[in-house]
């Protein structure tokens, strides 16, 4: 996107066409303003109109711009934090309700995908966590222990039964989580801003929000050439925020996340390397993940980002560790490679910010950007629907707080993903 062949890569190559938007050229008026075209605020946009509200999405790039177009397309259940720990970080009651949201986060996903015909290459068989030896084993087993306590569908595989279905033995075992799946992240977001447009949203591309004014009845947004004014305003930029409400992205450090895609490969490597098309990643810290795409490319990622040194480095630990995992792939070349930004948080949970007069906003992903990113942009519709009290939403309004030292941990992020893969191809 905007001439940048590693900001999306693969995804962007793939996915079907976005609809049509224009920049904003005019002062129009609306009864909600989203801003940013991502999975929130394209879900929020959508259960806005489907909900009767005029709705307008202010996009400063292109739909899908930031990290939703560029992830792995892992559509998870949960967050990292264990199911065990939520009651004690959030309460019982925030905790009960966040576990209960995004454990059915997945089936929320997969039904609008179904509801609006959305091309996005969705598969439901499940996701993989392997087990890197036997810290990770238990790991596992203690997350099966906690989720199956509240009759999730997670069962631990051995190491037998995760090599069949893996196509490696490199792991002590994994976890399958039959409510997750996989899905072509761009194309989905592409897909909810059709759904949204057909529900009568407008999204308007190219139309950073610089300024915002509170008129007191109602709040102004302006954009280099337009303006809306409106009387809720949905902040979801995550990550990817810039301009206004910067303390968004002072409580958020940055962990750079790469991908590289090889070639379709053949029929015989489809058969070997995840036959059941499940998405995987392990429990290192730093960690790798791996999928198919609808074509039979292989999608291999890890924590890092790919410029400056990091573009070589990065690359060759790709091939060193594809060549570990799966020796049946011989001589690795990669069709494509993109990276993009991860939103941490300090204790890896989401955070409901109130930034002003019915100016809401979800942000904190940690990783795990779709099945969140969806069902909290249709938490925040409801809330401005009126169909729920601010005090029902899953999680406690809090204030933005910056992160410590938050440019020395980006610098080490960065800096330490490249050490990790020079060291060789941790396996």
């Amino acid at each position: 996107m905007q001439g940048d062949p590693r900001s999306h890569g693969l995804w962007e190559r793939t996915a079907p066409p976005p609809p049509a938007t224009v920049p904003l050229e005019r002062d129009i008026e609306a009864e909600v303003a989203v801003i940013g075209a991502g999975f929130t605020g394209l879900s929020a946009a959508l259960h806005l109109a489907e909900g009767g509200l005029s709705a307008v999405v202010l996009e400063g790039a292109e739909i899908g711009f930031g990290g939703s177009g560029r992830n792995v397309g892992l559509v998870n259940a949960g967050m990292w934090v264990m199911p065990d720990d939520l009651p004690a970080a959030l309460g019982e009651t925030y905790g009960r309700r966040l576990l209960d949201l995004l454990g059915n986060a997945p089936a929320a996903v997969f039904a609008l995908i179904e509801r609006h015909g959305i091309d996005c290459e969705v598969e439901r068989q499940g996701t993989l966590h392997c087990a890197v030896g036997r810290k990770g084993l238990r790991e596992l087993a203690e997350r099966e222990r906690q989720w199956q306590a509240r009759g999730a569908p997670v069962r631990l595989l051995d190491a037998a039964e995760a090599a069949a279905k893996l196509g490696t033995e490199a792991y002590a075992g994994a976890l399958l989580d039959a409510r997750a799946g996989t899905v072509q992240p761009l194309a989905y977001a592409r897909g909810l801003a059709t759904a949204a447009i057909g529900a009568g949203a407008v999204i308007h591309g190219g139309s950073p929000v610089l300024a915002v004014e509170d008129e007191g009845a109602a709040w102004r947004l302006r954009t280099p050439r337009g303006s809306v004014r409106c009387q809720w305003v949905i902040v979801a930029t995550n990550a990817y925020t810039s301009g206004v409400w910067p303390e968004i992205r002072a409580e958020l450090v940055h962990l750079p996340y790469f991908n590289l895609a090889t070639a379709p490969l053949g029929d015989n490597l489809r058969r070997s390397i995840l036959p059941e098309r499940q998405g995987a990643w392990d429990t290192r810290e730093v960690l790798s993940s791996f999928r198919m795409d609808r074509q039979g490319r292989l999608v291999f990622g890890s924590v890092g980002a790919l410029r400056g040194p990091g573009r070589a480095i990065h690359r060759a630990w790709g091939r060193r560790a594809l060549a570990r995992l799966f020796p049946q792939l011989g001589a690795v070349e990669f069709e494509s490679e993109w990276y993009g930004m991860i939103g941490m948080t300090g204790n890896s949970l989401p955070r409901f910010h109130r930034l002003g007069r019915k100016v809401v906003s979800f942000s904190g992903y940690n990783g795990r950007g779709i099945a969140p990113g969806t069902v909290f942009g249709r938490c925040l519709a409801q809330l401005v629907l009126g169909q729920v009290a601010e005090a029902e939403l899953p999680l406690p309004v809090t204030d933005p707080a910056p992160a410590r030292y938050r440019a020395a941990r980006e610098a080490w992020y960065e800096a330490g993903a490249q050490l990790a893969h020079l060291a060789g191809a941790r396996l």
